[in-house]
C-alpha cells in the first residue's frame, strides 16, 4: 500500500515541474480531493479498517510535505486561504492518527452506532431506496470494523470512563425490535414516493424487511452484548484525558485544533472565569429588573421549576421554536447581503437518540440533496426544555446561525475548492453560532427579561465550558465539581447540565471552541466599529465574515484587518 502511494506521489511531483505555485497548489488540492472521494467507494458506510487510517495518515503526511514546500506569501488571497486551510486539515489527520483517536469512536451523546441514525432520510426516488438498502446491508461490516478498533483502544487504556454511560442503553436497545416494521431503520420505507408502482413499492418493502431482520437487528444485539459484556467492564476510572497515556499532550492538540489559536489550558481557564464574572453581573441586573425577591441562585431555581416556563406538549415546544425561526427569517435582509438558497425545517430530535442528546442541533444536507437543512429541537423530557432559551437556541442552530453559515458554505463559488465547501471548524462555526445569539438581540428577538436571561444563561453556559473543560482535563476536577459549577452559574436544567458534563468528559476540547470563536468575532466587530465609525456597515462586515466560507480564526482576523484598512 505504501509503495503504491509513493508511486502516486512521485508521479505527482514529476508532473509539478515547471509550473507556477498556483498550479502546484491546485494539483495538491486536486490530489487530496480525489483521494477523499475515492477512498471509500466500495464501502457504503465508509471503510473503518486500521489499514485505511494508516493509509490516510501516510498520504496526508506526504502531501503536507509537498504543500509546505510552497511559499504561501506568493499566492493570491483565495489561494493563500486554501493553502492555510489545507495545511491545517492535513496536519490534523496526522495528529489524530498519531494519538490513535480512531480507536475511541464513542461520545456520551453519540457514537459509531448511534451515528447510523443520520442515514435515515426521506426516500424520494427508487435510487434513494436502493442506496439506503445498501447502507443497511453494510451495517454488520461497519460494526465489526468499529469494534475491532475500540478493542485496541481498550487495550491502550483509551476507553471512555464508565460514569458517562448512564442511560446509554437507550442508544441500542430500542433498535432490537421483534419485527422489522416497528424498527426505526424501517420507518423511511413507510412513505415511499407515489411515482413508484405498487410492484416496486412491494419489492422495496420486502427487501427492507429482510435486511432489517437479517442485518440491522442482529447488529444491534451484538452491540448490546459488546457494550455490556466487553466495553463497560474495561472503561477507565479517571475522567480527565490527561490521565491516559500521552493525554496531556493530546489535550493541547485539541486546544490547538478546536480553537485554531495558540492558547494554553491556563489561559483558557482564566478567560472563562473572567467571562463568568462579567456575565454574572448582567444576570443579577435582570434579577433586580423583574423585582425578584431572592438571590441569583434562587432565581435560577425559580426558572427551573415554575411551570410557566415550560411547554406542556412536544407540539407546543416545536410551534414556539418555529415561531421564533420565522421572526428571525424576517430580519435577515437587514443584516446580511447574501442569503442561502437552501431552506431549513424545524423538527424534533429523533426518539432514537433524544434521551442522551443536547437541547437542539442543526443537521445539514448535501448540496445535491432535495432535503432541506433541519433545526432539531429536543422534545424529550419537557421539564428540562425551558421556553425562555428557545430564541437563543433557534438563532444559534437555524438562522442566522448554523443553517445560514453552513448553507452559504456549500454554495460558495466554483472557484473555491470542494474541500473548503465541506470543511467545518468549530472555532469558526460554533463561534459564529454563539455570536448570532448576541446578534439576535439587535434583531429584537428577545422580548421579555426572561428571554434576555435565557440569552445570558446560554452565553454563561459557553463561558463555563472554558472553566469546566480545562478543569476536568487538566486541573483534576471531579464530575460532581463540574456539575456543581454549571448548576450554580447557569439556568440550564439539571438534566441538561448532566448531559453536557458527560459530553465534555467524552469529547475533550471541543466545548472550548464556542466561546473562543465568539470572543474573537465580537472583538473584530468592536475593532471594525471603532476604526470605521460612521463607515461601518453591519451587512458588509458579515459578508467579510462569511463570503470565503469556513476559516481558522487567524485567517478571519487577517481578513477583517484588511477590510478595515481599505475602508
Amino acid at each position: 500500500m505504501k509503495n503504491l502511494l509513493l508511486a502516486l506521489i512521485l508521479s505527482f511531483l514529476i508532473g509539478c515541474r515547471n509550473i507556477t505555485p498556483e498550479q502546484k497548489l491546485s494539483n495538491i488540492i486536486e490530489t487530496y480531493q480525489n483521494f477523499q472521494q475515492n477512498s471509500d467507494s466500495n464501502y457504503p458506510l465508509g471503510d473503518y479498517s486500521e489499514s485505511k487510517f494508516e493509509k490516510r495518515a501516510f498520504f496526508c503526511d506526504s502531501l503536507l510535505t509537498q504543500l509546505q514546500a510552497l511559499n504561501p506569501n506568493t499566492l493570491k488571497e483565495d489561494d493563500k486561504i486554501s493553502y492555510e486551510l489545507l495545511e491545517f486539515v492535513l496536519n490534523e489527520v496526522v495528529i489524530k492518527y498519531k494519538f490513535k483517536t480512531h480507536w475511541n469512536p464513542i461520545l456520551s451523546d453519540a457514537g459509531f452506532h448511534s451515528s447510523l441514525t443520520y442515514q435515515v432520510r426521506p426516500i424520494t426516488t427508487k435510487k434513494d431506496a436502493l442506496k439506503y438498502l445498501e447502507k443497511l446491508k453494510a451495517i454488520p461490516l461497519y460494526i465489526q470494523q468499529q469494534t475491532e478498533l475500540i478493542r485496541k483502544g481498550l487495550d491502550a487504556g483509551m476507553g471512555q470512563p464508565l460514569i458517562i454511560f448512564k442511560g446509554y442503553e437507550s442508544t441500542y436497545e430500542q433498535h432490537i425490535t421483534a419485527t422489522a416494521e416497528e424498527n426505526f431503520y424501517y420507518s423511511t420505507f413507510l412513505k415511499l414516493p407515489t411515482q413508484l408502482s405498487e410492484e416496486e413499492i412491494d419489492s422495496i418493502q420486502i427487501a427492507a424487511k429482510e435486511v432489517i431482520l437479517e442485518n440491522v437487528i442482529p447488529s444491534f444485539k451484538f452491540i448490546k452484548t459488546f457494550f455490556e459484556d466487553e466495553y463497560y467492564p474495561n472503561t477507565r476510572k479517571s475522567i480527565g484525558i490527561s490521565n491516559i497515556p500521552n493525554g496531556k499532550a493530546y489535550y493541547q492538540t485539541r486546544i490547538d485544533f478546536f480553537s485554531t489559536l495558540d492558547l494554553s489550558p491556563e489561559e483558557i481557564h482564566q478567560k472563562g472565569l473572567d467571562e463568568v464574572a462579567r456575565i454574572k453581573a448582567q444576570m443579577e441586573a435582570i434579577v433586580q429588573e423583574v423585582n425578584f425577591r431572592g438571590t441569583l441562585g434562587e432565581f435560577i431555581t425559580f426558572l427551573r421549576t415554575d411551570p410557566q416556563f415550560y411547554a406542556k406538549t412536544p407540539d407546543e415546544l416545536l410551534k414556539h421554536a418555529r415561531n421564533i425561526a420565522k421572526k428571525l427569517d424576517e430580519q435577515l435582509p437587514r443584516f446580511f447581503k447574501t442569503l442561502p438558497r437552501k431552506p431549513y425545517g424545524v423538527a424534533p430530535v429523533p426518539d432514537a437518540i433524544a434521551p442522551k442528546y443536547t437541547g437542539g442541533r442543526y443537521v445539514g444536507t448535501s448540496p445535491e440533496s432535495t432535503d432541506p437543512g433541519y433545526y432539531w429541537v429536543n422534545t424529550y423530557n419537557l421539564p428540562s426544555r425551558p421556553l425562555y432559551v428557545i430564541p437563543s437556541l433557534t438563532a444559534h442552530e437555524a438562522v442566522p446561525g448554523h443553517h445560514l453559515q453552513g448553507a452559504l458554505n456549500q454554495e460558495l463559488s466554483e472557484d473555491i475548492p470542494q474541500f473548503r465547501k465541506n470543511l467545518y471548524l468549530s472555532a469558526y462555526g460554533e463561534g459564529w453560532g454563539l455570536y448570532t445569539e448576541f446578534l439576535a438581540n439587535e434583531m429584537g428577538i428577545y422580548t421579555t427579561p426572561f428571554e434576555h436571561f435565557g440569552k445570558l444563561t446560554y452565553e454563561m453556559w459557553r463561558a463555563c465550558r472554558l472553566v469546566v473543560d480545562t478543569g476536568i482535563h487538566v486541573f483534576g476536577w471531579s464530575r460532581q465539581k463540574a456539575v456543581d459549577f454549571m448548576t450554580e452559574n447557569t439556568a440550564l436544567s439539571i438534566h441538561e447540565v448532566n448531559t453536557e458534563i458527560d459530553r465534555y468528559i467524552s469529547w475533550p476540547g471541543q466545548a472550548l471552541s464556542y466561546k473562543i470563536g465568539e470572543l474573537k468575532i465580537r472583538e473584530l466587530r468592536d475593532l471594525a466599529e471603532e476604526k470605521l465609525g460612521s463607515k461601518f456597515d453591519i451587512r458588509e462586515f458579515h459578508e467579510k465574515i462569511l463570503e470565503k466560507g469556513t476559516l481558522t480564526l487567524p485567517i478571519l482576523e487577517s481578513r477583517i484587518f484588511d477590510y478595515i484598512s481599505i475602508n
